[in-house]
């Protein structure tokens, strides 16, 4: 039910309630549709970009905390998507704005949310929330607007898998093989979708490259039929370590030394295939803020980053077959690799968001010059 104040537009809320996997419980009140809905919590910190973060693929299976006290303030737009649906499981915020007011937008999140059967919670101290997954790492969890009983629900949650252990590509890669870009293009590229942002591929089709999108579970052969220049392994969610058929079409396209370029869940599935072990981070790395350093050319980059796993830094030091490109300064972790004597890089990081400077971009160059110089 809605009601007017002043010319501005509200929503009657009633209680939301937010339980996590070690007990603690928040209330808040409902927002989006009425109902349920489980997933592992996370939080981002980036300050906009609402809309694009909802619809990373590499969301599914998540809840989302929205750090930025503001959500929907600038209503929703057709071309601030990074897929053809919101991805996230469910939100928590502080505040959940019904009015927007940029004139561009096409509708309020209230509405987006409604549509695409979103559960959210707002009205949260979200800056608590953040402090206690910082602290106790990440956790599944469970918004419910509909019942608000704790006992049932931790019953209910009990019920929720674990995401280490979880092969979420399935969900979200494409069913059929598709084609995107300029027939005629200097370069054909397979991309090998583990739940590709659309920003991704607009960056390679920006780059004379004709692009052909192949399911997740699709073999090096049947990609080689194609006979690409290069090869693009794509973000997307889950645990990289239960991939075994994507995981066995890296290593082939590594075995037969063709160009490649892995990005986030791309980058975990190429180390595993060169012996290095990935694990779950504590919790996490999401936002658009995050300082990286190119350990080769000694530059510096502001990075996007949306990942819940990470490469092992110390097998990567030990390995005789991959060597540390870019480090991530604010705890050292790995954030890109490239394979010895082969034609194959990777990044943790997402080269083609814009969290204002395009500072990565110059990876897709790379991989370009790169297939040149083969």
């Amino acid at each position: 039910m809605f009601f007017y104040f002043c010319g501005m537009k509200f929503i009657e809320k009633h209680t939301a309630i937010l339980l996590l996997e070690d007990g603690t419980v928040f209330y808040g009140k409902a927002a989006g549709k009425i109902g349920a809905t489980t997933g592992e919590i996370c939080f981002n910190t980036g300050m906009t970009g609402y809309q694009e973060i909802f619809t990373d693929p590499s969301y599914f299976g998540q809840i989302l905390v929205a750090t930025n006290v503001h959500i929907g303030n600038y209503g929703t737009h057709v071309d601030e998507v990074e897929s053809d649906s919101i991805k996230i499981a469910g939100l928590v915020c502080r505040s959940f704005n019904i009015s927007y007011s940029r004139k561009q937008a096409k509708g309020s999140v209230q509405d987006y949310f409604l549509r695409e059967n979103i559960v959210a919670i707002s009205d949260v101290d979200t800056r608590a929330l953040v402090r206690h997954i910082r602290n106790k790492g990440a956790m599944n969890c469970i918004i419910s607007s509909e019942i608000t009983d704790v006992d049932y629900l931790i019953s209910e949650l009990s019920k929720v898998p674990s995401m280490a252990g979880l092969e979420l590509s399935s969900h979200v890669s494409t069913k059929q093989n598709y084609f995107l870009g300029d027939t005629n293009a200097k370069y054909k590229i397979a991309v090998l979708d583990l739940g590709v942002k659309k920003n991704i591929l607009r960056c390679l089709t920006d780059r004379n490259c004709y692009l052909q999108v192949f399911p997740f579970n699709t073999s090096y052969q049947e990609m080689n039929q194609w006979n690409p220049d290069g090869y693009l392994i794509t973000n997307g969610p889950g645990d990289p370590s239960v991939m075994p058929v994507s995981l066995n079409t890296v290593t082939d396209i590594v075995e037969q030394n063709r160009p490649l370029f892995g990005i986030c869940l791309g980058h975990q599935i190429l180390a595993e295939a060169c012996g290095i072990k990935t694990f779950k981070l504590h919790n996490g790395h999401r936002g658009i803020n995050h300082p990286v350093k190119n350990i080769i050319t000694g530059q510096c980059e502001i990075t996007s980053q949306n990942h819940g796993f990470g490469v092992a830094m110390e097998e990567v030091k030990k390995s005789s077959t991959v060597e540390l490109t870019h480090i991530n300064l604010n705890d050292d972790s790995v954030e890109g690799i490239r394979v010895k004597g082969k034609n194959a890089f990777s990044v943790q990081y997402h080269p083609e968001s814009n969290p204002g400077p395009h500072d990565s971009r110059y990876l897709f160059d790379d991989f370009l010059k790169m297939i040149d110089a083969v």
